[in-house]
């Protein structure tokens, strides 16, 4: 049965482990799941063991060799896959109501960011299941004249066994992210949660029952620390998709290393936001501060170092003060509400610390009015001045609603600025278009929008440079993380060619 928590939340019914079609109880260590707006305990369940985790990986690499899902025709797998998304649909509004209560998210926007992102990502990847990758599944060569006439084609079929591996902040997009290519390429997976926040996860695998997919393809387990080193490590598993920190991505790599399996690690940023001379601040600043207080900063992408043209400084902090003082920060079932709460007590006092220490070597707050709260784990948005660009906190990804501010002398200085990061994640620019284009083809930055972009796309990849991760998410180089490349060659007449390394 189904129990109502908050204003009218459902929790999911099931356990936290989904093991070839059937689902447990776990056998490790207790998951608290904390509304973080109230701090409150929305609900308490048993993480997987390591040994449920074993076994997850053995059911997904028994159903990939079996074929059920693997070899199945591309039509039916986009078939059942639509239907997965049609039942997502049906349900969209208990899982949004989950995400609210187990991530802080507010309603006002997570219907949007948190629900339909995901359902159009998952869409795409139902289409693609049909079309295969750009050239198809399989791709015929243009015949090639040797010693005797031969043809080849290159046939691209599923990578194997997938640990997906997701953080907390956008549950059911960054599932979807790694759970569409790999359904789409044939993949069986085996999902495994934050366990901060499970349980619209849980809620979704609820789905697959419906949805047709033969059991083993995709199995579920919530747990911590072990459960995770377990997937990582697992000789069953061919690819590694792993969402989070990059020290937690460098110990993923780690661990995958001495099975040599596929790592794709979608990790974090400190990404610039660019106001070149000439732009026009009533346009630039509002979105500007909503770009790094978006989910309450929690989002890798957010862009947290602005750079201001040294003439325009004193107008954009006092356009910041004017906007973010009508943010309002607060309970996240509020349709008023535009930022939430962050995830746990920890998280806040990591940003707070970052705060308190950048005010005390000589920062300042420009802009932003931050208050004692006595419940939930908020904090206030703000904008920090007063700080160079080699300052912990410009250096450092929070994860919160905090940005930063900093004056330039001319667009060389900018970019030399947005360039010294250990991240390249994400960028955006403010000015004339051609000249903003420019100015992106110089920034070390998996993504770089202009004035703004134009909204989030699930055709286009998604990734970084150096500390942002390995590989791409979404679009068709996402699609190919999940793919192996196959060559196949035969002669067409005379005598059979000789093996490749032969004399």
């Amino acid at each position: 049965m189904n129990v109502m928590i908050g204003k009218g939340a459902t929790l999911p019914s099931s356990p936290g482990c989904l093991i070839d079609g059937v689902w447990e109880t776990g056998e490790g260590e207790e998951i608290v799941v904390v509304n973080p707006a109230n701090e409150t305990v929305l609900h308490r369940l048993t993480g997987a063991s390591v040994e449920q985790a074993d076994r997850a990986t053995a059911a997904a690499r028994r159903s990939f060799f079996e074929g059920h899902w693997s070899r199945m025709a591309p039509r039916e797998r986009s078939r059942r896959m639509h239907h997965l998304v049609d039942l997502f649909e049906a349900r969209r509004q208990q899982l949004a109501e989950l995400i609210v209560d187990e991530v802080g998210t507010p309603i006002r926007i997570t219907h949007g960011l948190q629900i339909q992102f995901a359902i159009d990502v998952l869409r795409w990847f139902a289409d693609k299941a049909a079309e295969g990758p750009r050239g198809g599944f399989e791709e015929l060569l243009n015949l090639h004249k040797q010693p005797i006439l031969s043809a080849s084609m290159l046939v691209r079929e599923p990578a194997g066994v997938v640990a997906a591996i997701t953080a907390y902040n956008n549950p059911l997009l960054l599932l979807g992210r790694k759970l569409g290519p790999a359904l789409a390429a044939g993949c069986t997976i085996v999902v495994m949660p934050s366990p901060r926040a499970p349980l619209s996860t849980i809620a979704f695998m609820e789905l697959l029952a419906e949805a047709d997919l033969p059991k083993g393809t995709v199995n579920l387990v919530v747990g911590g620390v072990d459960v995770g080193r377990r997937l990582s490590e697992s000789p069953d598993v061919d690819v590694v998709s792993f969402t989070g920190s990059h020290k937690v991505g460098a110990q993923v790599m780690r661990q995958a290393s001495s099975t040599l399996k596929r790592v794709t690690l979608e990790l974090g940023g400190k990404s610039p936001n660019i106001i070149l001379p000439g732009a026009d601040l009533s346009v630039a600043v509002p979105p500007s501060l909503l770009r790094f207080c978006l989910n309450s900063g929690q989002g890798c992408g957010c862009t947290t170092r602005t750079l201001v043209a040294r003439q325009a400084y004193d107008e954009y902090v006092e356009r910041s003060r004017d906007a973010l003082g009508k943010l309002v920060v607060g309970d996240p079932r509020d349709e008023r509400t535009d930022l939430g709460p962050l995830i746990r007590a920890e998280q806040r006092d990591f940003v707070q610390g970052h705060v308190d220490r950048a005010l005390a070597g000589g920062g300042r707050i420009e802009a932003g009015n931050p208050k004692d709260r006595q419940q939930g784990y908020f904090v206030d948005p703000m904008v920090i001045g007063g700080v160079t660009n080699d300052s912990d906190i410009a250096q450092t990804e929070l994860f919160g609603p905090v940005g930063v501010v900093m004056p330039f002398d001319d667009v060389e200085e900018a970019i030399r600025i947005a360039n010294t990061s250990s991240f390249g994640l994400n960028a955006n620019i403010w000015g004339r278009t051609s000249e903003a284009i420019d100015v992106a083809r110089r920034i070390r930055s998996g993504t770089v929008t202009i004035n703004g972009g134009g909204g989030m796309r699930p055709d286009v990849p998604w990734g970084g440079y150096g500390f942002s991760g390995l590989g791409r998410e979404g679009g068709e180089d996402g699609f190919l993380e999940y793919l192996e490349t196959k060559h196949i060659q035969w002669p067409l007449d005379g005598e059979p060619t000789k093996p490749f390394g032969t004399k």
